[in-house]
């Protein structure tokens, strides 16, 4: 069985999302997540950007022992350089290199002609060679270059000292007829091909990201490169967890498997969705909520008699087990910590008396307290953001007739406790308006979103806020069974981060890459 192999670019490419910001310690705790679900080679970032985005790539790099670690890198010295001081303390540094070479971007972006950008790129391959044993090069828009320069271009990699060259569907143009010709193409003309790893990389503009890498596999493909819920640049990038899942379900037509850790990809696609605020849709293949989930009654009798009639997936494949253990207010430590274990969490005992009480402080709030929930309050973490601000108590007032009022008292990090009032258009305007008073922060509010963690009436609530200020913005997270309580804790969150951003030496510019 071949192996595919699996770079996992949710943390760059992934974090170009629109209002996606993960800070240093969020992007440590997905990298060691991604870790343990077996992935091969991720790429942290992109050094070049800033100071800060330099300094979370390192993070990862010295966090991750099991992984090759990747830095992303413009054909130019000056970046390979900043790739090189990231990846110190990496046990397996590979620096990915980048050039546009279709007609479209040759002449609106780069202004290059075909032979300065082989010129370019074999320069940049060359120094990099120098302090890298393991480079990817990408010609950026693949998918709209012509076939017989692309070949150009991959042979000048490979003779330059390229390892990997992926081969970037960049605006998610090309059908699977197209994209999988690609690499055919490349392996039946381009010499030593067989020498390097061909990579296959896929946004999903129209819908076909998935479907376009399967194509590349079937096509020689070695690599592919995704991302996990598919997150990333516009429409997005190829599921990982799309393509680990049709491999090992259709084994028999592709030949072909990777290494992952199938039972970690619900803990850590839950993981990812909570700390880039980004929701999975219901509909989402293999980890949205109705992947498994059967509500036609010819469905239903035909799972009854036999599962498989209707489901070609278990649940327990990627990690999710269903428990008729139901926890309550009156419910014991013993009953929580063999919960915790079915859920697959390994807690030391402060960790679990401390999970506990949370736990009991939420029965208190609600009848019965589901899986979801109790995933949901132990993912919760605390950032490395220092608490300018936090909530101590928070009350309001509505009517249909009245004009909504709030009152918020926060204690400020040296000790002072302040509290004021304000009116506003709604519930939460007026909370919002209250929390700018005590706070003294002029922000503007890019987005606002609320989801049900769990079911019910009594669910437990998430609201993830971003705020703006200048051009610094920062996102925060917030839980409660009540969404108003859950709207001010995201508010504050943000407001935090926000102050701890303004502080920081370099700001990270997103840029539309490969």
């Amino acid at each position: 069985m071949r192996k595919i192999y699996i770079f996992d670019t949710t943390l760059r490419d992934g974090e170009q999302s629109p209002g996606v910001n993960l800070n240093t310690k969020e992007k440590v705790e997905i990298a060691l997540q991604l870790e343990k679900l077996g992935v091969d080679r991720m790429e942290a970032g992109f050094p070049a950007a800033s100071p800060g985005d330099l300094a979370a790539v390192n993070a990862v790099a010295r966090a991750v022992k099991n992984a090759t670690i990747i830095g992303l890198s413009r054909s130019r010295e000056q970046d390979i350089d900043a790739v090189r001081e990231a990846l110190k303390g990496a046990e397996d540094p590979c620096i990915h290199l980048f050039l546009a070479t279709s007609p479209i971007h040759r002449k609106h972006k780069l202004r290059m002609e075909k032979e300065q950008v082989l010129e370019t790129a074999e320069r940049a391959i060359r120094y990099a060679k120098q302090y890298f044993s393991k480079i990817e090069f990408s010609p950026e828009d693949a998918g709209r270059t012509e076939l017989d320069f692309l070949c150009q271009v991959t042979d000048m990699a490979i003779r330059a000292g390229a390892t990997v060259v992926n081969i970037p569907d960049t605006v998610g143009y090309l059908n699977p007829l197209e994209y999988g010709n690609i690499f055919k193409t490349l392996k039946e003309n381009v010499p030593n091909i067989e020498t390097i790893q061909l990579s296959a990389h896929c946004h999903d503009d129209l819908g076909m990201a998935t479907a376009n890498a399967l194509s590349a596999i079937l096509n020689g493909a070695d690599q592919i490169e995704g991302t996990i819920n598919g997150i990333g640049e516009r429409a997005g990038n190829t599921a990982i967890e799309e393509i680990a899942l049709a491999l090992e379900t259709r084994s028999d037509y592709f030949g072909a498997k990777t290494s992952l850790n199938l039972k970690e990809i619900a803990k850590t696609s839950r993981l990812v969705s909570k700390l880039t605020g980004m929701v999975i849709p219901g509909n989402k293949a293999i980890v949205g909520a109705n992947a498994f989930a059967h509500e036609s009654g010819i469905h239903q009798d035909g799972m009854l008699k036999e599962k498989t009639t209707y489901e070609i997936i278990s649940p327990d494949t990627i990690g999710l087990r269903e428990s008729k253990l139901v926890l309550g207010k009156h419910s014991g430590r013993h009953a929580f910590r063999e919960k915790l274990i079915d859920l697959g969490y390994e807690l030391e005992e402060e960790s679990i008396n401390a999970a506990f009480a949370k736990f009991k402080d939420l029965a208190d709030r609600k009848k019965n307290v589901t899986d979801e929930d109790i995933r949901a309050m132990l993912e919760e973490k605390l950032t490395d953001t220092p608490e300018v601000f936090t909530l101590e108590t928070i009350q309001v007032n509505y009517g249909n007739q009245s004009t909504p009022s709030a009152s918020v008292r926060i204690r400020k990090a040296e000790g002072d406790v302040r509290e004021e009032a304000a009116i506003g258009n709604g519930s939460v305007d007026a909370i919002y308006n209250a929390i700018d008073k005590v706070t003294e922060e002029t922000v503007e509010l890019e987005d606002y979103s609320i989801k049900s963690v769990s079911q019910g009436k009594d669910a437990l609530g998430e609201v993830h806020v971003v705020l703006k200020q200048d051009e610094v913005s920062a996102q925060g997270r917030g839980l409660s069974t009540d969404i108003l309580e859950a709207s001010a804790r995201a508010y504050i969150d943000a407001l935090n981060r926000l102050i701890e951003k303004r502080k920081a030496p370099g700001r990270r510019d997103k840029m539309s890459l490969i």
